[in-house]
């Protein structure tokens, strides 16, 4: 095959954007030489994580529409005008053998222009509910890539490959020693840890009901591990320390392995990305799901883990009264967590 040249369009959160990043890796691995672009929206994490990771990547002056202020979609129509001249000059100047939409603002009109200018398009479909954009664009798409079963009620039968969702080499090959992980993550070795993670932007409902019941959660020999996000992390600054050498507090976490290898009970949001590298890391695990997220994709997610006794999920409705309780059944039930 002659060098190829690939463009991954998506991004806006950590579950976008690391998947993108491990197909790039792969597609390196697979045809040495393979020149890769990555395109994100401006102000977005892919404009700076994309390029820690060594990779390239343009940005396009793209929102989504704003719910909450009408007033504030005014300039909308001319941004996607221009968001959609700038992706076709894009899709021209570097000449892709294809493009790989991973989801986000990003994907839809670099996608669209690329398969309107009859270049193979591949959709990376992480959820196992598909959002708008990727229905529309599947209808045009060379192939699309699923991770969960039942997809033919979105995509045509015909274009889907069941491929699992894409998952950083890091997180495959970098599970270590549960203890070595604590002491690298400023832990204690020996000490039974919770992992708090609310994704890549953290999680304000997770957040607000540890904040409201840590004393609950600390009364017992545990430490936590929490990753709050940049809003939060002021907060839990402070709550930490109270809890001196027993609350680690980070607004993001690069190194999810570690991080997963120091835990002994994880609370995550369910996005496609945390199921699939917690399916890997093989722990037990409280999901909240996000339910804002399109067609509550989130909560069907969760269901696939929780219908086979994988995990357990506390809506976030209920996350104030019932996520402390869930976690410390899990602390105390060891024969629970290795089910699961």
């Amino acid at each position: 095959m002659s060098e190829m040249r690939i463009i991954i369009a998506g991004g806006g959160t950590g579950g976008h954007i690391f998947p993108a990043v491990a197909i790039a890796r792969a597609l390196q691995t697979l045809q040495p030489g393979t020149q890769l672009l990555f395109v994100g929206a401006m102000g977005k994490m892919e404009m700076e994580k994309v390029p820690q990771e060594g990779f390239e990547i343009v940005g396009l002056d793209i929102a989504g529409f704003n719910r909450s202020n009408i007033f504030a979609n005014v300039s909308l129509p001319y941004k996607l005008l221009m968001t959609n001249i700038k992706a076709r000059d894009i899709i021209k100047k570097f000449k892709p053998t294809a493009v790989v939409g991973v989801g986000g603002y990003a994907s839809f009109p670099v996608v669209r222009a690329a398969a309107a200018m009859g270049i193979p398009t591949i959709i990376q479909e992480q959820n196992s509910f598909a959002g708008k954009s990727n229905k529309i664009l599947g209808r045009t798409a060379a192939a699309i890539c699923v991770a969960y079963s039942g997809m033919e009620r979105f995509f045509p039968k015909a274009k889907i490959t069941f491929t699992g969702n894409p998952v950083r080499r890091s997180i495959v090959e970098g599970i270590i020693a549960p203890d070595t992980a604590k002491q690298a993550m400023g832990l204690q070795r020996g000490v039974p840890t919770v992992l708090i993670t609310g994704g890549s932007l953290g999680a304000k409902s997770v957040n607000e009901a540890i904040a409201a019941r840590i004393d609950q959660l600390m009364a017992g020999n545990v430490q936590l591990l929490w990753q709050t996000g940049k809003p939060f992390h002021a907060a839990a600054l402070q709550i930490a320390a109270q809890y001196p050498g027993r609350l680690v507090v980070l607004d993001f976490i690069r190194a999810m392995e570690t991080a997963y290898s120091a835990a002994d009970v994880v609370v995550s949001r369910s996005g496609a990305l945390a199921i699939a590298e917690l399916c890997i890391a093989g722990k037990p695990v409280v999901f909240v799901p996000y339910p804002y997220a399109a067609e509550d994709h989130q909560t069907s997610n969760a269901l696939a883990l929780t219908e086979k006794g994988a995990a357990v999920i506390v809506k976030n409705a209920d996350a104030a009264t019932h996520l402390i309780p869930a976690v410390l059944d899990l602390l105390e039930n060891p024969d629970k967590r290795n089910i699961m």
